[in-house]
């Protein structure tokens, strides 16, 4: 019975996030209603002290990374530099390369720190032109910009600022440049598979004589090209990401150390804060900033005279991300406290592999959760401790369980209840029926990459 409540929560969530209600809402109620069920007399306590104790304490850490990515990728967009540089990759690669190119920008505006809602509102523009223009289906627009924009980007490559790539660092003590001969192994892996359906897609449909179709909703005006501010000054802000993120790993555990005790003249006695816990996190805020500041002094007038209304929206979508995010982190902290998760716990560590069994959990929780960075926080949550156990009695090094962990989340988190997925369709006007399945396909290719992954560390021991 115990067993059957624990699931029952999360079957209850899935559904609901399925649905399109608020995790936020209904986070809680679902994992009060497994207290209830099992201890009614528990549910305040449960609720004050695990919960919200929890889901501030995500907060507390996270929040920064999501308003200062949703600041900067907001700017990217107002400034016109997300104009300019899909722009420039299409003009380098190729208008007959039109898939190719939508796939590069994606990723290049990902990986360079640009929230994946903004990639998609950025690059859907371009693609219908260039997809209308090359005679492809435009149902294959959204698998293209899935690959691109939700795959090897964010979360495989060493470096990625995006949040699936920084969550794993407070439990395992690592960077954002964790493992990353396997993190580029990974996406190399993900990149050639997911170009390969897409480009098997297309052929079919040019031999069966099907173009862009007609009849279509959300097309978008005309694009101007005459505008654009220079590739190289739009590009720039999203390498100073990159390069500033290395930069801040290194000095701040060489300036810090594992900790720091702050004491401050007016304080009645020293805060010590783990900062071997914290230097990627403080790293990204870091770069982000950074990245911020050069976007405002590159494109001062676009930006100033946008900057107020898109602002607004920035902080908006930052925080409903970061508190639906660790609201699912709190649910999973109650879930990991009730007896029906021990019989989760010890079928799962009836997988012998401890890297196979945490990437299992990690993209079940993900699929079930609909988020990426959801599923990934309850995991964590719950079995972060079981996980670096069983990884310490193998000898594997704390940075291979990140990688695993951040591949894993972005494995089967895009089923068709994901909020970007239903965001990326309802922005191209597509249906799940005429998309999903190139989506699906991204999908299986990024949870099959994690199992290579694991493969190549076990035969090689590469890091």
């Amino acid at each position: 019975m115990s067993f059957v409540i624990a699931f029952g929560a999360l079957c209850f969530l899935m559904l609901v996030a399925y649905r399109g209600f608020s995790v936020i809402l209904f986070a809680p109620v679902a994992a009060m209603g497994a207290v209830f069920l099992t201890d009614p007399a528990a549910v305040p306590a449960a609720f004050s002290g695990v919960y919200m104790e929890r889901m501030v304490g995500f907060v507390k850490d996270y929040f920064p990374v999501f308003l200062l990515g949703a600041v900067f990728g907001k700017m990217i967009e107002i400034s016109g530099f997300s104009k300019s540089i899909v722009s420039a990759v299409i003009g380098m690669v190729g208008e007959r390369e039109a898939v190719l190119s939508i796939v590069l920008v994606g990723a290049i505006l990902t990986y360079g720190g640009v929230s994946l809602f903004v990639v998609v509102f950025a690059v859907y523009p371009f693609a219908a032109e260039m997809f209308r223009q090359s005679h492809i289906p435009k149902r294959l627009i959204p698998g293209a910009i899935a690959l691109g924009a939700f795959s090897f980007t964010m979360d495989s490559l060493p470096g990625t600022p995006q949040i699936q790539n920084i969550i794993p660092t407070t439990y395992f003590k690592t960077n954002a440049f964790a493992a990353p001969a396997l993190g580029v192994i990974g996406g190399a892996f993900i990149l050639v598979a997911g170009m390969a359906w897409l480009e098997w897609r297309r052929k079919r449909a040019q031999a069966a004589g099907e173009g862009y179709g007609e009849g279509h909703i959300n097309e978008p005006p005309p694009l101007e090209h005459d505008k654009l501010a220079p590739a190289w000054l739009a590009i720039l802000p999203l390498v100073l990401v990159f390069g500033l993120n290395k930069l801040f790993t290194t000095l701040i555990k060489t300036r810090y150390g594992a900790g720091y005790d702050l004491k401050l003249p007016a304080m009645a006695a020293p805060i010590h804060v783990a900062v071997d816990k914290l230097q990627a996190v403080w790293a990204v805020e870091g770069a982000l900033l950074a990245g911020i500041a050069a976007v405002a002094v590159f494109a001062w007038r676009p930006v100033s005279a946008r900057f107020a209304e898109g602002g607004k929206a920035a902080v908006a979508g930052a925080l409903l991300a970061s508190i639906n995010t660790a609201s699912e982190y709190g649910f999973g902290a109650v879930i990991a406290t009730l007896p029906g998760f021990l019989v989760i716990r010890d079928a799962l560590g009836g997988i012998p592999n401890p890297l196979v069994r945490e990437a299992v959990t990690v993209t079940s929780l993900a699929g079930i959760t609909g988020s990426a960075s959801g599923g990934m926080s309850i995991a964590l949550a719950a079995m972060s401790d079981q996980f670096i156990a069983a990884a310490k009695a193998h000898g594997i090094p704390m940075e291979v369980l990140h990688r695993v962990a951040a591949m894993a989340s972005g494995g089967m988190d895009t089923l068709p209840h994901n909020g970007a997925v239903i965001t990326l369709l309802m922005v191209c006007g597509l249906t799940h029926r005429q998309s999903y399945k190139d989506i699906f396909a991204v999908t299986v290719i990024k949870t099959m990459a994690v199992f290579v992954v694991i493969g190549v560390y076990q035969l090689t021991g590469w890091v």
